[in-house]
């Protein structure tokens, strides 16, 4: 092959790369801006409004508190995230049409989205639908993102490449965010309602995830791949991938450990909110700053952690930022309340760990995913970060419960993170990628 071809070839997956990119800038605004800060309270405030006497709204019938509505919409939402991803996840592997599937999704969330401009007066059922459609869509497109990786990049770029996605999608994040808490303290400034203000907040991330899905779409290639077996429905073809993880053990010993330490991080996220709040005494605007300050220090973190990956490899690197969120946790613990400084702090140490250890294991499950099956086996590990996290948030309620205190309930998460060390560093990665069928790089 002619050094002029390798320029070529090396330019065209640069920009496909790039391209890449562009789909973690799109939807991560969704996550930061509608899931995370903006959504549950207005929709909670929404179903509030519709509920009865007792507070109780009726769903199909169904006694709801209003205050629980909101969380029953994003768990019902990972339910169909579950029947869905698997079956297309198999498709995609099957037909090797994978981006317009991801188009399918990206703009079926986009618009649902959108359409939450529209979750005025008293209504929650749209609301609960909406987020049903989005949240589930988000899933979807994720995965598909998640399984061009091992096929934009060999294996010596893909944590560096994992990594700028990761990045990107923090930094969209950071943006959109600062505009519309711009937009929401200073709504009586432009003549707005609060409501309204949240309103325009939602639906404009909806725009800017339909808006800028056209550059991946554009530059994202489709491989063909040969005609498989036919698709089992729902869980049949999540049992079906299950049965074929199992011929790859070591594949199924590092997804086992990113199930557990992963579960530790998504909990801390979800809750560190209530921590502050509850324990900490601390208020909303002290909050969301929090959430402005972890997202825009993830970039350097992802970053970062990429530039020690190619030192040191994405397994110690991650087995690293493991240690970092113990000790995260453990100064966590020790917090005074009513003061937000430290609290900022805390995110700080947040943010910086938490971009780098998702890129870093996304990029190095990429190297033990066997060719041909990106999607599918993708569709699992999806499915360990949005349905089965579960367990964190069981044990940080039932510590709670039985000690009353919020700092005995999150430094029990330690747990996670000090199991999802051991059974990562069990895991003999060399020996995974190579059973999976795929080259073995020289730093893992």
């Amino acid at each position: 092959m002619g050094a002029d071809t390798l320029v070529a070839e090396a330019a065209d997956r640069r920009r496909e790369q790039r391209g890449w990119y562009f789909y973690d800038w799109a939807c991560s605004v969704y996550s930061t801006s509608v899931l995370t800060v903006f959504l549950g309270p207005y929709l909670t405030s929404v179903a509030e409004d519709a509920a009865d006497a007792d507070g109780f709204v009726h769903p199909l019938g169904i006694p709801v508190r209003a205050g629980s509505f909101f969380a029953y919409s994003v768990s019902l939402s990972v339910i169909v995230a579950v029947l869905v991803m698997p079956l297309v996840g198999a498709a995609a592997d099957r037909t090797g049409r994978k981006k317009p599937l991801l188009a399918a999704a990206a703009y079926t969330g986009a618009a649902a989205t959108t359409a939450m401009f529209f979750l005025g007066g008293d209504r929650y059922l749209l609301g609960g639908l909406l987020l049903i459609v989005a949240n589930a869509a988000s899933a979807v497109g994720t995965m598909l993102y998640n399984s061009y990786l091992p096929q934009i990049a060999p294996p010596e770029e893909r944590d560096a490449v994992s990594s700028r996605g990761w990045a990107f999608g923090y930094m969209a994040g950071s943006l959109v965010l600062v505009v519309n808490l711009v937009l929401y303290t200073a709504h009586d400034s432009f003549g707005l309602s609060e409501g309204m203000a949240v309103r325009i907040c939602l639906a404009s991330a909806g725009l800017w995830w339909g808006a800028f899905t056209l550059v991946p779409l554009r530059r994202l290639r489709d491989r063909r791949a040969p005609a498989k077996e036919a698709t089992a429905p729902g869980f049949g073809q999540l049992a079906a991938t299950v049965r074929d993880m199992r011929r790859h053990p070591l594949t199924l010993a590092f997804l086992l450990a990113y199930l557990v330490y992963n579960d530790g991080i998504q909990t801390v996220i979800s809750q560190a909110s209530v921590y502050g709040s509850e324990e900490l005494d601390l208020g909303q605007s002290t909050l969301i700053g929090a959430v402005l300050l972890v997202q825009v220090l993830a970039v350097a973190g992802a970053l970062g952690m990429g530039r020690l990956a190619r030192i040191y490899g994405a397994k110690r690197t991650i087995l690293g930022s493991l240690v970092a969120w113990t000790a995260t946790l453990a100064a966590g613990y020790f917090l005074p309340a009513g003061a937000p400084v430290w609290f900022f702090v805390l995110a700080a140490g947040i943010g910086l760990v938490l971009g780098g250890s998702q890129a870093l294991s996304r990029s190095l499950f990429s190297h033990l995913v066997p060719p041909g099956k990106e999607a599918e086996y993708f569709s699992a590990y999806e499915m360990s970060d949005r349905g089965m996290s579960w367990l964190g948030p069981l044990l940080f309620g039932i510590t709670y419960q039985l000690t009353g205190s919020y700092r005995d309930a999150i430094i029990s998460l330690v747990v996670f993170f000090a199991l999802g060390f051991v059974l990562l560093a069990r895991v003999p990665v060399r020996q995974a990628i190579r059973d999976a069928g795929n080259p073995v790089p020289g730093k893992i």
